[in-house]
């Protein structure tokens, strides 16, 4: 079940119906595998609980690291990431990204490899980087293509690149 209504066309963040998502979270909340811990970080990230996710995020990729394959530790830190962009954390955030991208892609592991380009992106655009962010949407895009990503995959990263492009455009007409 996917809570993800829809993607806020400036910030780009998850649209999601937070009663929902709050249900879930009190649902799953002493649950303890690998997914379900992942899905808690992300819970507690679009309910806006930063600090909870974090300290949450830290134990789910140590949890991965100890008893996950390696695919299950960039998801992890991928995850891990976005709790510090979020938190504003944008060159940790960044320089995590960007290991998971490069080790996913070294692997061959093209969905992770996108997973992690698209979440690079979305840091950069947080940080006003629109360049960066176009940059690795158009990645992001490029793997989703190989992979055979869903059409609804394929326009979020369309998206994307539109509002990094826009954004870019008019950070020059300004400068």
């Amino acid at each position: 079940m996917s809570f993800i209504q829809g993607y806020d066309q400036e910030t780009l963040r998850e649209l999601v119906d937070l009663d929902e998502c709050a249900a879930r979270l009190a649902e799953i909340e002493s649950q303890r595998s690998l997914p379900a811990l992942l899905e808690r970080v992300w819970l507690l990230k679009v309910l806006d609980r930063l600090d909870e996710a974090l300290k949450l995020a830290d134990e789910t990729v140590r949890q991965a690291r100890m008893a996950g394959t390696r695919k299950d530790v960039l998801r992890a830190r991928v995850l891990h990431a976005t709790i510090l962009q979020y938190r504003g954390a944008y060159a940790a955030a960044e320089q995590e990204l960007a290991a998971c991208a490069d080790e996913a892609e070294g692997q061959r592991w093209v969905s992770i490899a996108a997973f992690a380009h698209h979440h690079h992106g979305k840091n950069a655009y947080d940080a006003e980087d629109y360049e960066t962010a176009r940059e690795s949407f158009k990645r992001s895009l490029f793997l989703r293509r190989e992979s055979g990503a869903e059409d609804r995959d394929l326009e979020t990263a369309l998206l994307a690149i539109e509002a990094a492009e826009r954004r870019r455009t008019s950070q020059l007409v300004a400068g």
